[in-house]
C-alpha cells in the first residue's frame, strides 16, 4: 500500500468520527451517534487516554482503532474503518496493518473483540486474518440488546 502512518488519535480526527461517519443499511448500528457512551468517549481526549489511534493512508484518515490492555500480554481491540471504504475488499489489508502496529509496540500474547452476530461481513474478515469464534453473549447498546460473538487471535503462534 501507500504512505501508511499509525498514530494516536487527534481530536479532529475524533470529531469527524464520532460526528460524520455514517454506515449504510444495518451498518448504520456502528455510528457514534447510535450510542451516547460510545460518542462520548470518542469525542473526549481524557477518557479516550492513549487506547486509540488512527491510521492514514497518504495522509488521509481511513480509519482508527482502540486497545486496551486486559491483563499483561491480553488486548481487547476494536476499529472503524471510514463508511466509504468498506465493502471494498480492503477490510484483511486493515485489521493486518492495525495488528502489525499493537504487535510492533505492545508486549501481546493473545488479542480478543466483539463483534456483532449480524456482522458477518467483518466476521468473515476476522476470520481471514486468523481469528477464532469464541462464546456468543447478548449486550445492551444502542437503545436495544443485540447478540455479539467474542473472538480471539492468539499471537505467540505467529
Amino acid at each position: 500500500m501507500d504512505n501508511i502512518t499509525v498514530q494516536k488519535l487527534s481530536q479532529l480526527h475524533a470529531e469527524e468520527i464520532a460526528n460524520d461517519w455514517k454506515y449504510n443499511g444495518i451498518y448504520r448500528f456502528y455510528d457514534s451517534t447510535e450510542d451516547i457512551e460510545d460518542y462520548k468517549e470518542l469525542i473526549s481526549s481524557d477518557e479516550r487516554g492513549d487506547q486509540y489511534f488512527e491510521v492514514l493512508e497518504n495522509g488521509k484518515l481511513v480509519g482508527y482503532f482502540v486497545i486496551d490492555e486486559l491483563e499483561f500480554g491480553v488486548f481487547n481491540y476494536g476499529l472503524g474503518m471510514k463508511p466509504d471504504l468498506t465493502g471494498q475488499g480492503r477490510g484483511n489489508w486493515f485489521i493486518n496493518t492495525t495488528l502489525d502496529y499493537i504487535i510492533e509496540n505492545y508486549h501481546v500474547n493473545k488479542i480478543t473483540l466483539s463483534v456483532a452476530i449480524f456482522n458477518e461481513r467483518a466476521i468473515k474478515c476476522y476470520e481471514k486474518v486468523g481469528f477464532i469464534k469464541d462464546d456468543e453473549f447478548d449486550m445492551k447498546t444502542n437503545g436495544s440488546t443485540f447478540r455479539f460473538i467474542n473472538m480471539y487471535k492468539d499471537i505467540k503462534s505467529i
